[in-house]
């Protein structure tokens, strides 16, 4: 019988498995900003309709971009496990979301329309639970009075757009990337082309397909600019290239988009043609000029928390964040009611901020409500407040120790 190894020996045989071993790639840090960044970009523009916003950051091009690089390296792994993961991790929240919203609306009495087809209206009900198309939404409810107003329903509905774009992305992520990796420009372009044709009447879609085939158009080619870049497809490039395009593919969105009458009515998001090439631009200078930050530079340290809450909850925020905006802007319009705010304080009940912050604070109740849901669907341990701040401590106490290189 062999003697058993010391516990030194132990130390020392772990040590050398675990250098041999393949070490999972760590979160780039650059993207977990470009996240948070987006997250904060979406709140900010729905709450205060500024035109300009989309124009300096392309929120959601930037997010289906960022999803679209986890994808590509998920798909290291079979297709079917890793479109498993993806759809399961996705729709927990959503049906939060849809328990509380479509009873909320069913309550108020939602139903179907005069001469609507009954069974065909309680069918798109399940859109809810696997929203392949926009699930629909009442038009005009009771509310609460002082709390809620009566259209909140299309609000809290609106952002499903983005759900049933990234699911059917999910969905055709390894025709993606098997195609990217035949024919990678071909590829990548594909979903202006596509565009395109949808702009210029060249291809006609059913009224249910062509959601669908918009989202494609629209955000496709960020989608597919993730995928390549975790493929390394951007890196062969010369280093001049990306820098020298880019710019004319967002100038020519930007042309398009004024020479369609854009403005504070006509905005950016109306104009999916314009949107789309100016998003592509952006995001593929965001991609070329990636650090790749396995750790924070010092002047963002102290956002950790921030920024790891905000990736934590990226779901929740979204699904929830219009209707905090719809209940915070009517419970503040309600102290124009007050002589004292209206006579003395005019600036501040016009100003944005105070809702701003009195949103966030309503959609931190949200994360507390329903977004350890996200953790339960990832099989993760939930969490209420997950802002990174037992990693960093756990980091500290193995660095002081000798533990950490």
């Amino acid at each position: 019988m062999e003697p058993e190894p010391a516990p030194a020996a132990e130390a020392a045989e772990a040590a050398e498995a675990a250098e041999a071993a393949p070490k999972r790639p760590g979160r780039d840090r650059y993207f977990d900003l470009l996240r948070a960044l987006a997250l904060f970009r979406v709140v900010l523009y729905h709450l205060t309709g500024w035109m300009w916003l989309p124009l300096v950051f392309p929120s959601m091009g930037v997010m289906f971009a960022l999803a679209g690089n986890l994808m590509a390296r998920s798909l290291k792994r079979p297709p079917g496990q890793v479109i498993k993961s993806r759809v399961r991790r996705l729709l927990p929240p959503l049906w939060a979301a849809g328990a509380v919203g479509v009873t909320g609306m069913l309550v108020q009495g939602w139903g179907p329309a005069e001469g609507e087809d009954t069974l065909t209206w309680w069918l798109e009900l399940l859109f809810w639970v696997l929203p392949l198309s926009d699930p629909p939404n009442a038009a005009e409810l009771a509310g609460v009075p002082g709390i809620l107003p009566g259209t909140w329903a299309e609000p809290f509905a609106g952002p499903l757009w983005y759900i049933r774009a990234y699911l059917w992305f999910v969905l055709l992520s390894p025709l993606f990337l098997a195609a990217l990796r035949k024919q990678p420009w071909v590829t990548i372009a594909a979903p202006l082309v596509l565009m395109a044709a949808l702009n210029f009447g060249y291809l006609q879609a059913a009224e249910e397909i062509a959601p669908i085939l918009y989202g494609i158009g629209e955000f496709g080619a960020c989608w597919i600019l993730g995928m390549a870049h975790q493929e390394g497809v951007l890196k062969r490039l010369p280093n001049y290239v990306i820098p020298s395009i880019a710019p004319f593919i967002m100038g020519f969105g930007i042309w398009w988009a004024v020479d369609h009458g854009l403005s504070a009515e006509n905005q950016l998001g109306n104009m999916p043609f314009a949107s789309a090439f100016w998003g592509f631009g952006f995001v593929l200078l965001l991609l070329h000029f990636s650090p790749s930050w396995s750790e924070w530079p010092r002047l963002l340290e102290r956002f950790d928390g921030a920024i790891t809450l905000l990736n934590s909850r990226a779901v929740t925020i979204y699904l929830w964040h219009n209707v905090c905006i719809a209940i915070a802007v009517t419970m503040w319009n309600r102290l124009w009611s007050l002589e004292v705010m209206w006579r003395d304080l005019p600036w501040l009940m016009n100003s944005p901020w105070p809702t701003l912050i009195f949103s966030w604070s309503l959609i931190a109740y949200c994360i507390l409500m329903f977004g350890w849901l996200e953790d339960v669907a990832a099989k993760r341990r939930p969490r209420l407040w997950p802002s990174g701040a037992t990693t960093r401590n756990n980091a500290t106490t193995r660095n002081k120790k000798g533990l950490v290189a």
